[in-house]
């Protein structure tokens, strides 16, 4: 009994996402003993989305392995390449396929929002009922923490990732050396991403739909937005509110090239969406590369001074913070501040 307290006092006090899966593969480990046990999600685009195996413990691992979350998609399983998975996931229910040599069990991993993925534990023999039992406890705490961890790190309106989760995603990315560049330059669905660049996207003109429709309006404007932001972005890709009309991306892709495309396919898709009762609304988008060691306020500053000077020189455009450097259109040691995003 000590050994179950023990490890849910480790899983409900974490509040890291990465580790908290860590977690609930070790939890289950120690409690079942099998030979394997792994969490697999869901990611990728609709028609092609994949496995993404989030932690992986065999008995005598030491530490857990998992998909480097910036792995390229085509070296992933497609969905339908493991079918007693897809069978759980689709089903939402428990599925165990007997063989000759143990079983292999297979549980819904379940969050606020439907279905993520998929536990799959491999064992000598069939677990026996308490056994199950415990594991689906185990799992529906795991809910929980997840669901606590949304409330936290999402904004309420958008489901958005909220200000307070940016720093620490940031400095994890801004660590992350760069990789080499994209085999396929331009195609970031396929490409293996080098870098992390940030963009902030600013509504233009967005307190005149405010103030001529009102603000429940407006609101359904900031939603409908952060659903054309997710449509455009690939799963691997952070999209934050930070509050107001200010949407912040994290995205990854092998150069100033490719992250200006997928700017610009966003920055269409928003003026080509009619949105109820306003109709048309754009945005004005800057950008700017993550560097080894940067600092968020940095970062979001040299993006923030971009989007300035596109509000500035026409709005509905997207800019580089260290184009307009080149092209002797900032400065780059000036102090923007002309628009507060936090």
């Amino acid at each position: 009994m000590s050994q179950i307290v023990d490890q849910l006092a480790d899983l409900t006090g974490l509040r890291d996402r990465d580790t908290l899966d860590v977690s609930l593969v070790t939890s289950i480990r120690d409690l079942v003993h099998p030979r394997s046990v792994a969490v697999h999600r869901v990611v990728g685009d609709t028609g092609d989305e994949r496995w993404l195996t989030r932690a992986y413990l065999g008995a005598g691992d030491v530490a857990a392995r998992a998909d480097s979350s910036w792995a390229d998609p085509r070296a992933l399983p497609l969905l339908a390449e493991r079918p007693e998975r897809l069978q759980c996931l689709q089903a939402a229910t428990e599925i165990e396929m007997p063989a000759d040599q143990g079983a292999t069990l297979y549980l819904p991993l379940a969050s606020d929002s439907g279905v993520v993925g998929v536990v799959e534990i491999v064992t000598a023999h069939s677990l026996n009922d308490d056994f199950k039992r415990l594991v689906v406890g185990v799992l529906r705490i795991y809910r929980n923490v997840q669901g606590l961890l949304d409330y936290s790190e999402r904004d309420t309106l958008t489901g958005l990732l909220n200000r307070k989760s940016f720093d620490e995603t940031f400095y994890k990315v801004s660590a992350v050396p760069r990789q080499a560049a994209a085999d396929q330059p331009g195609d970031r669905r396929h490409g293996s991403a080098g870098s992390y660049w940030l963009g902030v996207v600013d509504i233009d003109h967005f307190k005149q739909v405010n103030d001529r429709f009102g603000h429940l309006i407006g609101d359904e404007v900031l939603l409908l937005l952060s659903r054309v932001m997710r449509s455009c972005f690939r799963f691997y890709d952070q999209l934050y509110r930070f509050g107001g009309e200010e949407f912040v991306v994290l995205l990854r892709c092998s150069g100033e090239d490719d992250a200006l495309a997928a700017l610009e396919r966003f920055r269409e898709a928003v003026r080509g969406y009619v949105f109820p009762q306003v109709e048309r609304i754009t945005v004005s988008v800057g950008f700017t590369d993550v560097r080894n060691g940067d600092s968020p306020n940095a970062a979001v500053e040299r993006a923030d001074r971009a989007v300035y000077f596109a509000k500035n020189h026409g709005r509905d455009q997207v800019r580089c913070h260290a184009a307009l450097v080149r092209e002797g259109l900032l400065d780059d040691d000036k102090k923007a501040g002309d628009i507060d995003l936090f």
